[in-house]
């Protein structure tokens, strides 16, 4: 049994995928929604150095109170991002996924890929139809 675990929000699509992707592979995740169960602090900052991004590249812009707080300020902390991701969890970005093999903010979707221990058991396009997986369970070309 893989032991993978999914940062999820059910609400986007990207997230989706992803959980589909990891289902493809024969694995069913903890799956955490993360907005009803945000990481403590610690798991955050563990999460942001597994996965080897910057608090910045884990915080999420878009249909968040980014603008709002003065997110933009490149003289921002690390701390005051983590800071912000800890009162407002729809600023984490999505999905994170940890796997045996790493921790991966998985955008796009087929990010998921470079750390699943399990091959696609068949094709797999996204919700939009991009083919992502062939038939054949390898990484559709681009």
């Amino acid at each position: 049994m893989t032991d993978i675990i999914i940062y999820h929000n059910p609400e986007c699509g990207t997230s989706r995928n992803t959980l589909a992707l990891i289902r493809n592979a024969g694995i069913e995740p903890h799956v955490i929604e993360y907005l009803k169960t945000p990481p403590s602090r610690a798991l955050l900052e563990q999460l942001i150095d597994r996965a080897g991004i910057t608090p910045r590249e884990l915080l999420r812009e878009k249909a968040t109170p980014y603008a709002e707080l003065g997110l933009g300020d490149e003289g921002l902390s690390d701390s005051a991002l983590i800071d912000a991701m800890m009162e407002h969890p729809v600023l984490i970005n999505r999905p994170l996924v940890v796997s045996p093999l790493g921790v991966k903010l998985c955008r796009p979707s087929e990010a998921v890929l470079d750390i699943l221990p399990s091959r696609q058991l068949g094709a797999f396009a996204k919700e939009e139809g991009e083919q992502v997986v062939d038939a054949a369970g390898n990484r559709a070309q681009a």
